[in-house]
């Protein structure tokens, strides 16, 4: 009877282990993506023919649209089931990595890669966790969420070394062609989900959805604009911010007539969700300022290959990935606010020592330490912030309040990739155009000619590149040239740091508001926050 109830059990558990299995196989490819990209910086411009402003503009808008969409994502899955959103999250993915394998432009990735590519993100985050709640249910359950968890953070970690890898024996393109290979197996096992019925308030809060829309996407694609030089740079951030804060006042007017919301704004009552929230965009600006700053430092002015700056960024994934490990097993006793005290601490002073570093370096191994301390900073938030974040929430709203947490995060990390680039370009073309200005070598024209060009077309740029521009010019006016490349890279790259680093100073003294409040009791659905 035993050895029967035991082969039974077994048959059982079988597909559930299998689907467990193939969610955590959809979350690594959506976390390990931005990785393939950050590390491919150099490569892609020298195949496409671009520049490195408009691979980090690409970028950064894949990380807006998956934040700008996510909660109508969230609602769009409800409507006509998690399962069919799941589906249509992962095509959309598939797209976007195929269509990164075949791009000859720059356009084809921004169209298919970031907004498409970022649609299907916002449909299938949300939808994941839903479908990991009703599929699985008391041990299996929390099995689940751990596997996806940890897929998620081995991605995180292996990302750089394996996107370096790929693209320097083979090509980048291959990364995104495996990523689909990945993804058909996925949908392979799509049989084994069984759909979960939606019986909440159908209704769709479309004013909010747009106002949230019009909001974060308002305030990132002007900085993105700015960086590229357009115009209406200003009318673009009034309207970011006249829609985050017409969002504001909708969902308390939409609560007080006591109609459907895009969220309660009765959430943010708690002011442990509120600083919670605050301290997990602050994380995400920082670590999209390093992500973006970092790359471009390693294979624009060291100029490094993809491997080469996948190894040297492994300190801080690797890092990242360990203490979030250590930390959320071992935290004991240790107050969560202390530890996110500690971990914005850490940040700001690898992030500090790295900006020091900068001008003096000649190798990234000598980033080694400071990247470190940076990246266990960031496993300490990462074990951290979001218990914190939904720890008061009943578990009843748990989801909801994971999706605004997650939008939170997105849209931190787009605007510390879109700020910090933009700033980093801002900065070389005004310590360029002075220092050309100043240089005794070149003549009033060529000095002219320099500030020209930069006026609309500032860019980071490894000298090896810049030599090939100017092999018609003297060798005296290539020589003050690259020098005056070298100084203002430098420079443009701290400054770009400045933006992580602000951050974490941020992030620190919002964890000292965090100290003066209790800690409450976790909730018992935390263990999905980790989709959030």
């Amino acid at each position: 009877m035993t050895a029967a109830t035991s082969t039974g059990e077994s048959v059982t558990e079988a597909p559930t282990r299998r689907l467990a299995i193939l969610l955590a196989m959809a979350m690594f490819v959506l976390v390990v993506d931005t990785s393939l990209m950050n590390v491919s910086i150099s490569a892609v411009i020298r195949d496409l023919h671009t520049t490195a402003s408009g691979v980090q503009s690409a970028i950064a808008l894949e990380a807006l649209v998956s934040a700008a969409f996510i909660l109508i994502g969230s609602k769009l899955g409800d409507l006509m089931g998690r399962k069919r959103a799941y589906v249509l999250g992962l095509c959309a993915y598939a797209i976007g990595a195929l269509a990164m394998a075949l791009a000859q432009s720059l356009t084809a990735i921004i169209i298919f890669w970031a907004i498409i590519g970022g649609l299907g993100a916002s449909l299938l985050l949300p939808a994941m966790q839903s479908l990991i709640h009703g599929n699985f249910e008391g041990e299996a359950q929390k099995k689940a969420y751990a596997l996806v968890g940890a897929a998620a953070a081995i991605a995180a970690a292996v990302g750089p070394l394996l996107g370096g890898f790929l693209t320097t024996y083979l090509s980048w393109r291959v990364g995104f062609l495996l990523e689909d290979v990945v993804i058909l197996t996925v949908l392979s096992g799509i049989k084994l989900i069984r759909d979960v019925p939606y019986t909440g308030d159908r209704h769709i809060d479309v004013v909010g959805a747009g106002l949230s829309v019009l909001g974060m996407g308002g305030v990132v694609v002007g900085i993105l604009v700015w960086q590229e030089g357009g115009e209406s740079v200003a009318a673009l951030l009034v309207l970011g911010l006249a829609g985050l804060f017409g969002l504001a006042y909708w969902l308390r007017h939409r609560k007080v007539q006591g109609k459907p919301a895009l969220i309660d704004p009765d959430l943010f009552k708690s002011p442990l969700y509120r600083l919670g929230i605050s301290g997990q965009t602050l994380q995400q600006i920082a670590l999209g300022g390093m992500m973006i700053a970092l790359p471009l430092y390693l294979q624009m002015v060291l100029e490094y290959n993809a491997l080469e700056a996948g190894v040297s960024l492994a300190p801080l994934s690797l890092s990242m990935f360990a203490v979030a490990l250590v930390a959320g097993r071992r935290a004991g006793k240790r107050r969560p606010s202390a530890i996110i005290r500690a971990g914005f601490g850490l940040v700001a002073v690898g992030v500090a020592v790295v900006i020091v570093f900068v001008p003096r370096i000649h190798s990234g191994w000598a980033l080694a330490i400071p990247l470190l301390i940076a990246g266990s900073g960031l496993g300490l938030l990462v074990s951290q912030l979001n218990n914190y974040t939904l720890s008061p929430v009943s578990d009843e709203r748990v989801s909801e309040a994971a999706g605004v947490n997650s939008a939170g995060g997105s849209f931190g990390l787009s605007f510390g990739l879109a700020f910090a680039g933009a700033i980093m370009l801002a900065t070389l073309s005004v310590a360029f155009t002075k220092m050309a200005d100043a240089s005794t070598v070149l003549s009033p024209s060529e000095q002219q000619q320099v500030s020209k060009a930069l006026e609309h077309d500032a860019e980071i740029m490894s000298n090896t590149a810049l030599k090939s521009q100017l092999k018609d010019q003297p060798p005296a006016t290539q020589d003050e040239i690259i020098r005056i490349n070298t100084d203002a890279r430098h420079l443009a790259l701290q400054v770009a740091l400045a933006i992580p680093l602000i951050a974490a100073l941020l992030g620190l003294v919002n964890s000292f508001r965090m100290m003066r409040l209790p800690d409450p009791a976790p909730s018992s659905s935390l263990e999905g926050a980790v989709l959030g």
